[in-house]
């Protein structure tokens, strides 16, 4: 089952990791910041080793964005979407067993100041990858 585990973060300045940029993971002790670290490194490396990782992308600065909209053709107009306060920051598309194991992947990508939407993958005709 494929899904896409997409990070969304509000850090100022904009940069990666976002956890890195947020106060919410700034204001924890050092201790715990590194233990949360090397527990997504470790998870990482296994998603690699396992060929559970299918592909991912850090994203750039929510301001350099460019909205396409539709009004009688394409609009371009900059973005991100204004009235947002959290940005999608990056995504990850997994091949897991199930959902269960989608949703321990997406428990250790979870930190501070920053939501994590699990989605799964669809076909174009609907049917769930």
């Amino acid at each position: 089952m494929k899904y896409v585990l997409m990070i969304h973060s509000t850090p100022q300045p904009w940069g990666h990791p976002t956890s890195d940029y947020v106060p919410e993971h700034q204001a924890l002790p050092e201790e715990t910041r590194a233990r949360l670290g090397q527990e997504f490194e470790a998870l990482f490396a296994e998603l690699q080793a396992n060929g559970e990782l299918v592909g991912g992308e850090a994203l750039g600065d929510p301001a350099s964005s460019r909205l396409f909209r539709w009004s009688d053709g394409p609009v371009a107009t900059d973005g991100p979407y204004s009235e947002a306060k959290e940005h999608l920051a990056g995504f990850f598309l997994l091949d897991v067993a199930s959902q269960e194991r989608a949703e321990q992947v997406a428990r250790v990508f979870a930190g501070p100041g920053e939501t994590i939407e699990l989605r799964p993958a669809m076909w174009p005709g609907g049917d769930d990858v």
